[in-house]
């Protein structure tokens, strides 16, 4: 059991709330919550000693496994057992202070005037242990606590340990909390929504640990009854009442409330008074960056709010790390912001060299503003973009891509390549906060654009340049961008390659959110069945019939029976009727290369089937793109048919002919150049 000093507890410096504090602090002070009162003994107000009680167990498995652990910096055992006997006092009684006192800032200073950095891993575990054994409030608190020190105090290795002694001990923790596999299930699965442990963890810690154990079953709940269910990082989130306590967009919100009353009083010490009462020092780069962009839209606010940055800096109420980090999220999105404000690349480095001639910035810290291509006309962008709001909403009520495809044919900006990239990057960020149907419709639509490669690859570029702002407002954007990228790569959108060149132009892949959107991308397409899991993973064939997804195979098989009952009874209503009811506008390439082949292989009635071809294209049910794709596979497997129909090449040389004949293939399309060609690293090649 360890022996804490009770006078060390008044070297903690105790924060209350000040008035009209803009977050909802808990105002207790001085005061213990009766759950931590009853864990108290009469003498010392110290945690009483069981035998057998968790403390007991906590202190004797962590002693056990830290001998093992290398790189802590101790090669005395005796140094090495003080300095973490040290800091397991510290920790326990910081924890104890921050459940009474809910003041994040005073443990966020109290743990790096502790320092020890290599023990912030017994941080971790302590404060979800004990957080375990107290109400959904306390819970709530931990959560949070670990998502705000996350990176910033606590270095991400250290969060990741922390949680594999957590699990490891799940066995221990069952004898003192009866739902110790639920609540910890619950903290493991809001690690991961809250993008603070990877979802990997989960497979990896099961092959470490016995099969019969409870860490374990822990994993399991968390993957299965948590991450797996709908709509999970909701109730996940609000499991512990997460509402009502702080969260990312209230920060946000009361952000922007300070900074308009500053805007509009000019009361420095009030805005200061508010920045303080906010009390997440760690999160001030959100005030830079909403001030630089205000000042940005209103010019009259300029010098006000430029005012308010560099008083701030000046008086430390905000660090030049924190300036940094906000100038830096400007620039990343400055692209974007220039939609809205053409001048927003010039007003940027006017603000730049101005913050860096009066000191408060250093420039020479930050990337250029210019780098990646600059907007054409900004005048001409921002109709686009208005205009590309519109197509994408209608088209996630309607559902119609034909109509999509037509409006962005007949818009003369459209042929711009960057703009092509701005709308599938508009698209697919819009798709992201909305529901599976939407997700599954937006990868529908890219596919049926038939955009080149380069300009969608320039999308998720700057997609994945902006993941780690976008990964403030969702948790659980590394997963969606992932999946939107190999769903990419699956309807042959992108080839393989093209996940390698965004890997290279992204700096320092394996640190930030962007490089782990593509590992995530790669380990997705690398799986077995791959191609049919990523086609389902919103719903694949339930944009149409709203009905559960098909696999590939199962898809094809209903396309081989379409067209043989077609050929046979000849309702070509009912054939396209069942064509549209496949789901799968991005698959109708299947069903023009099986038509193709069957009348290669001069099988009965091929005029039918060259009717169907002919209506499906001109009733926009089947697009250029997908035709033109299902040209191009049949080209691929020429070779293979031409076992079977030795004239074969001859054969399809002619049904080029009167396609561009038809009007349903371009005349730009040459057969020889498709013959025998198959895309490298397809990762659907085995499913043609």
């Amino acid at each position: 059991m360890e022996q804490t000093d009770p006078l060390s507890i008044s070297q903690l410096k105790l924060s209350s709330d000040a008035p009209g504090s803009p977050l909802p602090q808990a105002n207790m002070a001085g005061e213990l919550s009766k759950s931590h009162m009853h864990s108290l003994s009469p003498k010392d107000g110290l945690p009483p000693k069981v035998e057998g009680s968790k403390e007991t167990w906590e202190e004797s498995f962590d002693v056990e496994n830290d001998y093992s652990i290398e790189g802590n910096g101790h090669s005395d055992s005796t140094n090495f057992d003080a300095d973490l006997s040290e800091y397991k006092k510290k920790a326990t009684i910081i924890i104890e202070e921050y459940f009474s006192t809910n003041d994040v800032v005073s443990v966020v200073n109290e743990l790096k005037e502790l320092g020890m950095a290599e023990y912030r891993y017994y941080f971790v575990k302590k404060l979800v242990s004990m957080a375990m054994d107290r109400n959904d409030k306390e819970k709530e608190m931990a959560a949070f606590l670990l998502s705000t020190l996350y990176a910033d105090v606590i270095d991400p290795p250290e969060v990741y340990r922390g949680f594999n002694k957590l699990v490891s001990s799940a066995d221990d923790l069952s004898v003192d909390i009866p739902d110790a596999v639920d609540v910890l299930a619950v903290f493991v699965a809001r690690a991961i929504v809250d993008d603070i442990l990877p979802p990997a963890f989960l497979k990896k810690q099961m092959n470490l640990l016995p099969e019969d154990s409870k860490g374990v079953d822990v994993l399991k709940k968390a993957e299965k009854s948590y991450l797996a269910a709908p709509l999970h990082a909701e109730i996940v989130e609000k499991r512990w009442g997460g509402a009502d306590n702080w969260t990312a967009e209230d920060v946000k919100g009361r952000i922007n409330d300070l900074l308009k009353e500053y805007v509009m009083s000019g009361d420095k010490k009030e805005a200061f008074r508010c920045i303080k009462a906010l009390k997440v020092p760690f999160f001030h780069h959100e005030i830079v960056k909403r001030a630089l962009i205000m000042a940005m839209e209103r010019q009259k606010a300029q010098v006000k709010l430029l005012d308010l940055l560099k008083e701030a800096v000046e008086v430390g109420l905000i660090n030049t790390t924190q300036v940094t980090k906000g100038f830096s999220r400007i620039i990343d999105s400055v692209e974007d912001l220039s939609l809205d404000i053409p001048e927003a690349r010039g007003v940027l480095q006017s603000f730049i060299s101005r913050a860096a001639s009066e000191g408060w910035l250093c420039a020479s810290s930050l990337k250029s503003i210019s780098a990646g291509e600059k907007l054409l006309e900004n005048s001409s962008a921002n109709v686009f973009k208005d205009k590309a709001k519109s197509i994408v909403r209608e088209y996630f009520l309607s559902g119609d891509t034909s109509e999509v495809v037509h409006c962005l044919e007949t818009e003369p900006s459209a042929s711009s390549s960057q703009l092509r990239a701005i709308f599938v990057k508009y698209l697919i960020t819009l798709a992201m906060d909305r529901k599976k149907r939407e997700k599954e419709m937006a990868c529908v639509l890219v596919c049926s654009l038939g955009f080149p490669a380069k300009d969608v690859r320039n999308a998720f570029f700057m997609l994945i340049e902006s993941a780690d702002d976008t990964a403030l407002d969702n948790p659980v954007v590394v997963e969606d961008l992932a999946m939107f990228l190999a769903r990419a790569v699956v309807d042959e959108v992108l080839a393989p390659r093209d996940l390698e060149e965004l890997l290279s132009q992204t700096p320092e892949p394996g640190s930030n959110v962007g490089g782990k959107v593509i590992q995530t991308a790669k380990t997705l397409l690398e799986a077995r069945l791959s191609g049919e899991r990523i086609l389902r993973c919103w719903g694949g064939g339930g944009i149409e019939t709203k009905s559960p997804g098909c696999t590939a195979s199962e898809v094809k098989e209903k396309i081989q029976i379409l067209l043989e009952e077609y050929v046979s009874g000849g309702d070509l209503k009912e054939a396209c009727r069942c064509v549209k009811e496949l789901g799968m506008p991005f698959f109708h390439h299947e069903v023009v290369k099986k038509s193709v082949v069957r009348i290669i292989e001069e099988k009965e009635k091929k005029e039918r089937v060259w009717k169907l071809l002919k209506v499906c294209f001109d009733s926009g049910l089947v697009t250029i793109y997908q035709m033109t794709k299902g040209f191009k596979r049949v080209g691929e497997c020429i070779e293979d048919l031409s076992l079977d129909v030795p004239d074969a090449a001859e054969k399809f040389s002619s049904c080029v002919e009167r396609a561009k004949l038809e009007g349903f293939l371009d005349e730009s399309f040459a057969s020889e150049e498709t013959n025998g060609k198959k895309e490298n690293g397809s990762a659907l090649s085995a499913l043609t």
